[in-house]
This record gives C-alpha cells, sequence and structure tokens, in this order.
C-alpha cells in the first residue's frame, strides 16, 4: 500500500486492535500488536513506520516504559499514549521528558485519532528532514576538515618551496645552478597551478546549476587531442580517439569536458615512464539515450584495495606527479549530478580503463 502514512497500535485488548484496524485501514495502513514484544518485531520489519499509538496500561511494562526504551532504538516513528484520566501525571512526566509526542484520552474517538495522526506525520516528516540535514552537515563538517587541512598543505608545500629556491638562487653565480633552482620553482608554480584549477572546478560542481546544450561528440575529441597534442609528442605518447555517435546527445558540455579532461590528465601523467609504446585511448558511443566513454592507458596503473578510494576528496594512490587529490572526486560529484556512472578496472604495472555511461537529458 504504498503512499499510504503507516501506523503502529499496541494494546493487549484484541476487541481494540480489531476496532482501531477496521476503523483506518482504508486511510491508513495499520499494523496491530497484543503486546510490546510483536511491536517490536513489527519495527524491525518496518522501520518507515510514522506513528506509534500504545495503550499506557500494558501487563509487561507500561506505555510510557516502553516508549521510553524504543525511543533510543527506533527514534524516527512519532509516539503517542492511549490512557485514561487515572494515568494523566505519568503521562505529562513522559512529554516533559520526551518519550511521548502527545496522548489521547480513552475511550478515543476517530476524529481524536485521526487529529493526531496527521500532526504527528507532519512531525514525522520535518524530523526525518532534519535528520537528513544534519548528516549532511556532518559530512560537510568532515570535507571542511579535510579541506582546511589540504589548504594549509599543499598551498603551504609549494610557496616553501619556491621561497627556498629563491633564497638558495640569490647566492648563486653560476647560470646552470640557477636554471636548476628555476626548474624547483616551475614545479612548485605547476602543482598550486593544479590544486587551484581543481579546487575552483570542485566548488563550479557544488554550486553550479546544469546548462544543457546538444553535444558534438567529434568536435569535443577534437578539442581534446588538440589540448593534449603537444604534451603527447613531448613525452611520446600515442593518444588515439573513436566516436560512434549514432544520435542527438543533450548534456552539460562544461561537466561533460571536466570528466573528461580529469581522466585524460591522470592518463597522461601517470605512464611508466621506462615504456616504449605509451599510449592513451579515449572512446565515445552513443546510442539508445546512452553515451559510454572509455579512457585506456598502459601506464602505472592502481593497486586494487585502492580503487574504491580513489574517488574520496583528498586521497591520492601515488605520488609519481603532482596532484590535488580533487581530480576523481570532481568526476564522481559531477556524474552525480548527471545521474551517471564510472567503473574502474586497473591492474598494477599494466594500466587502467574508466568506463563512463551518461543518459540523455
Amino acid at each position: 500500500m504504498p503512499g499510504k502514512i503507516k501506523i503502529l497500535y499496541i494494546d493487549d485488548e484484541p476487541n481494540n486492535l480489531t476496532g482501531f484496524k477496521a476503523s483506518f485501514r482504508i486511510d491508513y495502513q495499520v499494523f496491530t500488536a497484543l503486546d510490546t514484544t510483536e511491536a517490536e518485531i513489527i519495527l524491525e520489519k518496518h522501520p518507515d513506520i510514522h506513528v506509534i499509538f500504545c495503550d499506557q496500561r500494558m501487563p509487561v511494562k507500561t506505555g510510557v516504559e516502553f516508549f521510553g526504551e524504543m525511543r533510543s532504538r527506533f527514534p524516527l516513528p512519532v509516539r503517542i499514549l492511549l490512557t485514561a484520566y487515572t494515568d494523566i501525571e505519568s503521562v505529562i512526566d513522559a512529554i516533559n521528558h520526551g518519550h511521548i509526542f502527545r496522548y489521547v484520552k480513552k475511550p478515543w474517538n476517530d476524529a481524536d485519532i485521526m487529529s493526531a495522526i496527521e500532526e504527528a506525520n507532519k512531525f514525522y516528516i520535518s524530523n526525518s528532514l532534519l535528520t537528513v540535514k544534519n548528516e549532511e552537515l556532518k559530512i560537510a563538517y568532515n570535507e571542511l576538515d579535510k579541506f582546511a587541512y589540504s589548504v594549509s598543505h599543499d598551498i603551504r608545500g609549494p610557496l616553501s618551496g619556491i621561497l627556498g629556491a629563491i633564497n638558495v638562487a640569490a647566492n648563486l653565480n653560476s647560470v646552470t645552478e640557477m636554471k636548476e633552482m628555476l626548474a624547483l620553482m616551475e614545479k612548485s608554480v605547476k602543482k598550486l597551478d593544479v590544486f587551484i584549477l581543481s579546487m575552483h572546478d570542485y566548488y563550479t560542481l557544488q554550486r553550479g546549476e546544469l546548462q544543457l546544450t546538444e553535444i558534438d561528440m567529434n568536435y569535443l575529441v577534437a578539442g581534446m587531442q588538440d589540448m593534449y597534442k603537444v604534451y603527447a609528442n613531448a613525452h611520446q605518447i600515442s593518444f588515439t580517439a573513436e566516436v560512434n555517435q549514432q544520435e542527438p546527445f543533450r548534456c552539460d558540455a562544461f561537466i561533460l569536458k571536466l570528466i573528461l579532461n580529469n581522466l585524460l590528465s591522470n592518463a597522461f601523467k601517470y605512464q611508466r615512464k621506462e615504456l616504449d609504446n605509451k599510449r592513451v585511448a579515449l572512446r565515445i558511443e552513443v546510442s539508445r539515450g546512452t553515451a559510454t566513454f572509455w579512457v585506456a592507458d598502459n601506464g602505472i596503473g592502481i593497486p586494487r584495495h585502492h580503487t574504491e578510494e580513489i574517488f574520496t576528496l583528498f586521497f591520492r594512490a601515488t605520488s609519481q606527479e603532482a596532484g590535488s587529490g580533487f581530480g576523481l572526486y570532481n568526476v564522481k560529484d559531477a556524474l552525480i549530478k548527471l545521474n551517471g556512472d564510472i567503473k574502474v578496472d586497473s591492474v598494477l604495472g599494466e594500466g587502467t580503463t574508466f568506463t563512463i555511461t551518461i543518459p540523455n537529458k
């Protein structure tokens, strides 16, 4: 019964359970239990129950005691007590301690119960959203903590390298030695530039909305070939690209370029330097409403135990080249925005292939 609010009613009187279910089964999905033990089993099987009604006068433990115990195990369902006037003091105490949301007097009528359910459901929805937001805040705080460390490490490191090289160069007279210091400074500046560009991509993804346009994959690949042509020739890396686009494809061009650029950049950077036939390959197919991208290389590869971690913010599987730890995290985040998926197949010392699928927008 999708869409109906799930209700659990606990009472040791079978007639009360039958009457409750008969009254509200059309509007709500009603579960009933004769005791608290049965109620716990139902709650474990149906964690999406929104509202729990429980009679105060139960044989083994009172409704207040049951709700007090269930509060930590099942915090989301809203707890409502059914009680007579003689139990009012214990009810007020339970409300003050947060065990129950409200109480309904016995004998109850349908209008009181329905009103209580509607109020409780609104509270349940608000509380659920608050729980989700709290989890999001925890994740954001953890990322902020990592970010603060990374900024202090990845910006301070290259700057220290530049300052150190300047101090050494100030006392040098040899042109050859000064060129060596300039090369060290260039390396530090490039490392800093990579970090800043990756950070820019990160915040663009976090804040930007999708800008959908029709993508010509051949034009996209031509741009990538132009971008990496000089690097590929300088480092003797064969770069091949193949496109098979059988239908129009709509996507965010900036995000798509960001994904491919990050993957291709890694493929070119993490090559086996001693290898003669270094190669990077890009293949794209568009059919049946989906674009599939393969980025493959015969580089250093990724250890099997790191293939899941590589998408974590600031994680680096190798120190062979300067990296920010943003790149593959940005790729994963971008694919979430596009409802896409990524898979990695890698063998250490042999190479890596990334497979990306993105649905047409």
